[in-house]
């Protein structure tokens, strides 16, 4: 259709202005569909059914954005009213069973939920029907990871809800560039993922069972999602300087805003006498302490890894620096799938 792009456009304002999540959600379904993106790629990506997904696409279709806002509800109706699904939602993502009366029970399984819906509210389910409903809810069945305990939720939801939300509204005005940075090392072997292989048989991937590797510095542009990086020997405040005066090169008009951690080579004396110099054109924005997931470029290093490291054995680590640029160069020519996958999340 000739005005996808112009579509997409309004599709995306509408997703950076509205705070409400569920209006996000499908907001993005349609401007992943006006993208080109598949039904089931959209499914998976905002962990939602195809037929779900299906039932913005038609609602967009027929009514445009006005359609999607809330009250109209796709699909059959359902058991459980929408206050009793926020809340069957925040249970099972925040609480354990042994939390809510079933002792000795700190995991949740699918006939835990239909004896705890039927309890707390009289509906009945099947163990195949309680699981289209979380899936529907947007829940998925996940191997957890670990957090960082030291974190601090109120700071975070702080960031999340204040901070970052307030520089979005000065980009392209008072902000020309915003950029999330961070450093990794991608190591000569990261990790072992599943992949297809003979049946019967397990692929063997060599290894000389060292830890070397290269050393990253990158930014992720949350507008336009293109991706820099520049490699190290090591970390310490000089090159920490040197990336940033190579920031600057990068974009050598406007003002940036970089959004990075709390390391301690972003807070070194040496470089500030730089960011006092060049204040009106870098300023950094810190995250709150311990919250690597509130920090966009993660998703890249995680990227890069799945992409050209697990599974993959490496002789030299050089050939590990080779692969690294041209993965920065392939994903810099599909930015927008850069900002689908990266930016869309905050």
């Amino acid at each position: 259709m000739s005005q996808t792009q112009p579509e997409a456009s309004l599709v995306k304002e509408a997703m950076k202005k509205t705070n409400d999540r569920r209006m996000f959600e499908r907001y993005q379904v349609i401007h992943l569909y006006l993208k080109g993106y598949k039904q089931k790629d959209i499914s998976d990506i905002v962990l939602r059914s195809t037929k779900t997904v299906s039932s913005y696409i038609q609602i967009y279709r027929s009514e445009g954005l006005d359609g999607l806002e809330m009250g109209q509800s796709p699909g059959a109706p359902r058991k459980l009213t929408e206050q009793q699904e926020h809340e069957l939602i925040q249970i099972i993502a925040y609480q354990t069973p042994h939390d809510v009366g079933y002792d000795n029970h700190y995991n949740w399984t699918l006939s835990i939920m239909v004896d705890f819906i039927e309890r707390e509210w009289g509906q009945t389910y099947t163990l195949r029907g309680v699981s289209r409903l979380l899936e529907d809810l947007g829940l998925s069945y996940t191997r957890p990871t670990y957090t960082l305990k030291k974190a601090d939720p109120k700071k975070q939801e702080e960031f999340k809800n204040e901070t970052f939300p307030s520089l979005k509204k000065l980009l392209n005005e008072e902000i020309d560039h915003l950029l999330f940075e961070d450093e990794s090392m991608i190591r000569d072997y990261q990790a072992i993922q599943r992949s297809w292989f003979l049946k019967g048989c397990q692929r063997l991937i060599p290894t000389y069972g060292q830890h070397r590797g290269a050393k990253l510095l990158g930014t992720l542009n949350y507008e336009t999602g293109e991706v820099f990086v520049s490699e190290a020997e090591h970390y310490d405040a000089e090159v920490f300087l040197e990336f940033l005066k190579l920031i600057l090169k990068k974009y050598p008009t406007g003002k940036i805003v970089m959004i990075l951690d709390n390391a301690r080579i972003h807070h070194a004396k040496l470089i500030q006498p730089f960011l006092e110099e060049n204040q009106d054109r870098l300023e950094l924005v810190f995250l709150p302490p311990y919250s690597p997931e509130l920090n966009l470029i993660e998703g890249l290093w995680k990227w890069m890894k799945e992409t050209i490291i697990n599974n993959v054995f490496y002789a030299k680590v050089q050939e590990i620096r080779i692969n690294v640029r041209k993965f920065v160069l392939d994903i810099n020519t599909r930015t927008d799938e850069v900002i689908d996958r990266l930016c869309v999340k905050m």
